[in-house]
């Protein structure tokens, strides 16, 4: 394995493991990769960028999914439906700037959705607990229709699981 490949590798590491703002990380690691007077000074093509692009969209994945796990909902890691809302926007923008494809994403993404919202209605309207959900309806709608999940699909009453 080339050193190049190795620093990309690194970095590929650092975005995947990055916090809430994977982009953040991806452009600190170009920074690195490219101008940093400690780092290699590489000229990167978009060979070598294409992994890089791939982490943070990772890294996006991961983060959604975490706040559309139903098991997560009690726990401190949990930045409920508000924040999965702007990390697929963020996702988005990204994938745009990078000229990289979110079709497939979407469907994965509508999926958790759909069942972390008919997990949410069934729970609540059990009496097991107070809806988690962190964001105005609109704006849930808004993502709804952004991923293409017709409200039809969604259990009776999830639109009135919002704390907001």
């Amino acid at each position: 394995m080339s050193d190049i490949e190795n620093y990309i590798l690194e970095e590929v590491f650092s975005i995947e493991k990055s916090g809430e703002m994977p982009e953040v990380a991806y452009y600190e690691s170009l920074y690195f990769l490219t101008k940093e007077n400690s780092g290699p000074c590489l000229r990167l093509g978009e060979e070598q960028l294409l992994p890089l692009k791939k982490a943070v969209i990772k890294r996006y994945i991961t983060i959604i999914h975490r706040d559309l796990l139903p098991e997560n909902r009690d726990k401190q890691i949990y930045r409920g439906v508000d924040r999965c809302v702007a990390n697929w926007q963020r996702l988005n923008t990204f994938c745009q700037r990078a000229d990289m494809d979110v079709g497939r994403l979407r469907g994965e993404v509508k999926a958790a959705l759909k069942s972390f919202l008919n997990r949410e209605v069934e729970d609540c309207r059990d009496g097991n607990r107070v809806s988690c959900i962190n964001c105005k309806t609109t704006r849930l709608e808004e993502f709804l229709e952004d991923l293409g999940l017709d409200s039809g699909e969604l259990a009776e009453g999830w639109q009135d699981l919002s704390l907001l």
